[in-house]
């Protein structure tokens, strides 16, 4: 969660600019917001938002905070994004349980709970130019590298580099989903900014897990 609000706050001009050419101009700000909130929640210091705040035995096991993000991130950001990343967040979260630890097949299985919540919300599928277009490969790439018996690094590695094929390959395509599809032809060129927020996710979870060996 911190490398994602680092990211986030790295990228806000980047996700402004791709936002502002076929959407409403702000999902910089939005995701840089929440997950500010979620950092400084996890951190226990200054305002916690209080769907973050830790439960009462303070148990923080990876499910349980990833739950707890999604909550802050439905509450804090703004338009879709709230409810579709922190529905992903809190999908993954739930999947996860309470187990203090989580090998590569079990978080795989998280994301493919947290790929059908953002399916489930958004009625997206691949080639609509949505956040779809690099989740859905991402799932995919992780899941195979997990079902290989490779290393939870190493999964999550390739689940990043697959992100950023799909965010790229958002450029060229016409959006048939949210405020973009409004657009039609027009929308063809730009790069999908919530793909682009997902990909950076998806990066921060590689760069979190260490570097492939």
């Amino acid at each position: 969660m911190q490398h994602v609000a680092s990211a986030m706050q790295r990228d806000r001009d980047l996700l402004t600019r791709l936002d502002s050419a076929i959407g409403d101009g702000d999902h910089g700000a939005n995701m840089a917001r929440g997950f500010t909130a979620v950092q400084t929640g996890l951190a226990r210091s200054g305002l916690v938002p209080s769907a973050l705040v830790a439960a009462p035995d303070g148990t923080d096991a990876p499910g349980e905070i990833l739950v707890r993000a999604g909550n802050c991130l439905v509450s804090v950001v703004g338009g879709a994004s709230g409810p579709l990343f922190g529905g992903a967040f809190r999908a993954l979260g739930a999947a996860l349980g309470s187990s203090s630890e989580v090998d590569a097949r079990r978080f795989s299985a998280g994301l493919a709970a947290a790929l059908a919540k953002i399916q489930q919300l958004g009625a997206a599928v691949p080639g609509d130019k949505t956040m779809i277009d690099a989740y859905a490969p991402a799932v995919d790439a992780f899941r195979a590298a997990a079902e290989s018996g490779a290393a939870f690094a190493t999964a999550a590695h390739a689940a990043a580099e697959a992100a950023e094929a799909g965010m790229r390959e958002t450029v060229p395509l016409q959006a048939r989903k949210g405020r973009a599809a409004y657009l039609g032809l027009r929308s063809i060129g730009h790069q999908d900014p919530g793909a682009t927020s997902t990909a950076a996710i998806f990066r921060s979870l590689a760069e979190a897990s260490g570097p492939l060996r």
